[in-house]
């Protein structure tokens, strides 16, 4: 039997279809005002397989001369990120026993090939409230660690309109997304997985 740190939840199906389909929408309007792009690791310049975008106040960048880091500005277009959605700023309202908002909304889109490699959300100031993170589209295979990098890992499967919080002992736990399941949903039209990540980054 599997046993999740303390403070991870692991809400599935949280949201009903049209409430995905509603949510899609949103974020194509995010996508229309701060393009996805490709992101690179720091000093290497090595793409990431994930295209993404944000919307928030901060929105979290890396490339390889300043590495990971959060701000104000799309580092293609130089915009200011659109604000994050109502219906995300509700379901973190629903969801979280914090007054504190989120600032930042990271928008990876997945591919059918890509992945994310365990890491840890650390670039944050504020370490204390919790990640807030939604799944629409096709179902990945997501991997759960413990607050080292050695610690034993488990693994579950994140479907369209499931939500994880990593809150608690969670919050500092590594994390990522092993492989996408091809022509698991009808969500989005040409397949892959959209992940919404809901970050507080300043204390």
């Amino acid at each position: 039997m599997q046993v999740l740190p303390k403070g991870f939840r692991h809400l599935p199906g949280f949201l009903d279809r049209a409430a995905q389909e509603a949510l899609v929408e949103e974020i194509r309007a995010v996508v229309a005002a701060a393009p996805l792009y490709t992101p690179e690791m720091p000093r290497t310049g090595q793409p990431l397989s994930v295209r993404m975008t944000n919307c928030g106040a901060l929105g979290w960048v890396t490339d390889r001369t300043q590495g990971y880091r959060y701000q104000p500005t799309h580092p293609v277009t130089g915009a200011a990120w659109p604000p994050i959605p109502p219906s995300l700023l509700a379901l973190w309202q629903s969801l979280l026993a914090t007054s504190k908002p989120p600032e930042a909304c990271l928008v990876n889109f997945y591919s059918d090939t890509a992945r994310m490699g365990l890491h840890q959300d650390k670039d944050e100031a504020d370490h204390e409230t919790p990640v807030l993170s939604l799944s629409l589209g096709n179902t990945c295979l997501f991997r759960l660690g413990g607050q080292d990098r050695k610690d034993r890992t488990l693994s579950l499967k994140l479907a369209s309109g499931d939500v994880v919080v990593l809150g608690g002992d969670s919050r500092m736990a590594f994390h990522g997304v092993d492989r996408i399941y091809p022509a698991t949903s009808t969500l989005l039209k040409n397949g892959g997985r959209i992940n919404l990540t809901l970050r507080r980054v300043t204390i």
